[in-house]
């Protein structure tokens, strides 16, 4: 039995993945499918994070490769969502509200539109200097919070703020996001490591999955451009609004 579970563990991990690094909520997958599989809540929460740090390993690996990096910037990023991610891992818990979930849901909505109806920040003047708001890092501190807690969705929270705040391509987006989930995510598993909410089992044959996608999403964002990471976040971005709202 245990050999199907990690074949699908694989199968569910290597769309997740994929849909990680271009958009968003793979969480919305992996996480319910533990939970069939008999883990609890936390226990799914932190075998996720396995995956999830695993499979951002490999997409940096494969924007490297690609020529796409900025390894100073990340980390600077990086370093504002620790904090929250750490207190958010601490005190993680399911969120069951209802109310809370029709507000995500028009969030995302909220997001996908401005996404898609905003311009491109390549086609900015060259000459014109990049100007990075302010409020990037509280945004960023509040999506470590969040991301250290649940974890779904954080993608779609992360590629608003940079999109918006930092004001890059999306491209330079995926690159910048999927380092950051990296460093966060190693306090919030040494957390569930801690508590004993890790199954390493599920988790490494979930992760197997995820690094793939993860490996294959980057180089299709980078390959693809904008114009397929818009239509993927489109997609992405609708199924999860649609399941939050009880549609879908």
């Amino acid at each position: 039995m245990d050999y199907w579970n990690w074949l699908l563990l694989f199968g569910v991990g290597l769309i997740a993945g994929f849909i990680n690094v271009n958009a968003g909520g793979g969480s919305s997958l992996t996480l319910p499918t533990l939970i069939f599989m008999g883990l609890d809540g936390a226990l799914a929460n932190g075998t996720n994070r396995v995956a999830i740090f695993i499979q951002n390993i490999f997409a940096i690996a494969s924007f490297k490769k690609n020529k796409m990096h900025q390894f100073r910037t990340s980390s600077e990023l990086s370093l504002f969502t620790l904090p929250g991610a750490v207190l958010g891992a601490i005190l993680a818990a399911r969120i069951s509200s209802v109310l809370f979930e029709r507000i995500l849901g028009g969030v995302l909505i909220f997001i996908v539109i401005s996404l898609f109806f905003s311009r491109s920040y390549k086609e900015r003047d060259l000459d014109q200097k990049e100007q990075r708001s302010w409020w990037i890092y509280p945004a960023l501190l509040g999506i470590g919070f969040y991301g250290g807690f649940l974890q779904i969705g954080v993608g779609f929270l992360f590629m608003a703020a940079l999109y918006h705040l930092l004001r890059v391509d999306l491209i330079t987006v995926n690159m910048h996001k999927v380092f950051i989930i990296l460093i966060y995510t190693l306090p919030a598993l040494l957390i569930f490591m801690w508590t004993g909410n890790v199954n390493w089992k599920y988790g490494l044959a979930l992760a197997a999955g995820n690094a793939l996608g993860g490996w294959w999403g980057a180089h299709v964002a980078v390959k693809g451009g904008e114009r397929v990471i818009r239509i993927i976040l489109g997609v992405a971005i609708s199924i999860m609004a649609l399941k939050l709202f009880g549609l879908f």
